[in-house]
């Protein structure tokens, strides 16, 4: 970390006024949804055949490696079969093909669960059976975070969402806010922290206001935070809130965090016995015809989606395609990858090349570094692929947040350098650890 930071936040655009107070669309029923087999970079087992008939919340695979997590099926119909295409997180991977044969058909995927009468043990079991994951868009299974409590004085349910255009944590709160509720003090109980809170943006007054009330009287505090960005993310966001540093986890600095969309799913789970098979998706950006929200099966095709939308905006020549927001996003070469847990927006931008010319060594992305990085350094280092100077920058540290090239007067793509030189760094590593094993 530079000894030299500055404020490492930064007030943005959101954008957001394009999707916020518009209605959720919910008529995307797709004939044939592709359910990634891929939680992270670990694969998940099929627990069907092709041919077997499926019902929404019919559990269809797993991963049950060091972790375990159960996925279900967002629709009903046939498994026809399984395909290997690339995800949003830009790597191959295998996706279960179903027929829709749009008829809805339910199972209930739980039995009803009383969190309140439940033990610690009991809860715990449920989360994990259940398939929480990290529906911010980290995607790691909910369970892990809460196999050890100790010490925990503060648990943190973000509800910040600062990534530019994206509103879709806003609308299922809107939409939901019984159920987040339900999952927020469920996973309260589950941390055993001293204090629980919801964290939100200041400028949000009314919904502010709706969770002052749906909490009162429950040991939850609603705690408004500064409209910058990446106040969302954990490191800022707990820091914010406790005045207090980590190396790696929150729980250094005795917090646990869990994405509202997160605590909304394990409400829906304890008090509906459903699983996640829908995500809610922010379709927006200066290429779509008509951004919105979406709730859509999980693996729906992202071209789906954007025709749902009113397709791309006439006379447009050529878009960038993100998965997420323009932030921490990931530009994807086409449509045809599909929505899987953790994703919460598609981002879809006229592209326009930026006009770069050389670093002018002024010291704003290290000023505003979240990570207190220095991130052109780290690019000019990954550029000639020394492994030793990178990890002594610590580019392993890095969020790939996007603020050094939100912030670059050189209209320097600074987070993509940064990020290759994590990959070469992970790539090296990786290497050595498969020639230690033989």
């Amino acid at each position: 970390m530079s000894l030299l930071t500055g404020p490492m936040k930064h007030h943005l655009n959101g954008h957001k006024g394009l999707t916020k107070e518009k209605p959720v669309l919910k008529t995307i029923d797709p004939d044939v949804v592709w359910i990634p087999l891929v939680n992270g970079n670990a694969p998940c087992k099929p627990c069907v055949n092709v041919g077997d008939e499926v019902k929404v919340g019919t559990k269809i695979a797993e991963r049950n490696d060091h972790f375990y997590l159960p996925l279900f099926s967002p629709v009903s119909g046939t498994v026809t079969g399984i395909e290997k295409f690339m995800t949003s997180g830009l790597t191959p991977a295998d996706h279960l093909r179903i027929q829709n044969d749009h008829k809805h058909t339910e199972v209930r995927a739980f039995e009803p669960f009383d969190y309140e009468k439940a033990s610690w043990e009991e809860l715990l079991e449920f989360v994990k059976n259940a398939g929480m994951l990290g529906l911010g868009g980290a995607g790691f299974p909910t369970y892990v975070k809460y196999l050890k409590p100790e010490n925990v004085s503060l648990f943190i349910v973000n509800a910040v969402e600062c990534e530019p255009y994206l509103t879709a944590d806003y609308k299922n709160i809107e939409e939901n806010m019984d159920l987040l509720r339900t999952g927020t003090l469920a996973l309260f109980k589950l941390s055993k922290a001293e204090k629980g809170c919801v964290a939100i943006k200041e400028d949000k007054k009314h919904q502010i206001a709706e969770l002052q009330k749906a909490f009162a009287g429950t040991p939850i505090e609603i705690r408004t935070v500064p409209d910058m960005y990446p106040m969302g993310w954990e490191r800022t966001l707990v820091y914010q809130l406790t005045k207090k540093r980590y190396d790696k986890l929150p729980i250094e600095a005795g917090c646990i965090l869990n994405n509202a969309s997160t605590a909304i799913a394990l409400g829906n789970a304890i008090d509906n016995g459903h699983p996640i098979t829908h995500k809610y998706v922010t379709v927006s950006g200066d290429a779509v015809k008509n951004p919105q929200n979406v709730l859509v099966p999980v693996g729906t095709k992202a071209h789906e989606i954007i025709d749902a939308c009113g397709g791309y905006t006439e006379g447009t020549e050529e878009v960038l395609m993100i998965a997420g927001g323009p932030m921490m996003g990931r530009t994807i070469p086409n449509d045809q990858f599909v929505i899987a847990p953790p994703n919460n927006g598609l981002t879809v931008l006229i592209n326009k090349e930026p006009e770069e010319v050389k670093c002018l060594r002024c010291g704003r992305c290290t000023e505003t570094c979240p990570s207190g990085l220095q991130p052109i350094r780290i690019a000019m280092t990954a550029a000639i692929f020394d492994e030793e100077e990178l990890m002594k920058l610590s580019v392993l540290d890095c969020v790939e947040c996007g603020m050094c090239t939100y912030v670059c007067r050189s209209k320097l793509n600074v987070t993509e350098l940064v990020r290759r030189g994590k990959n070469f760094v992970r790539t090296r590593q990786a290497n050595r650890a498969k020639e230690a094993k033989k």
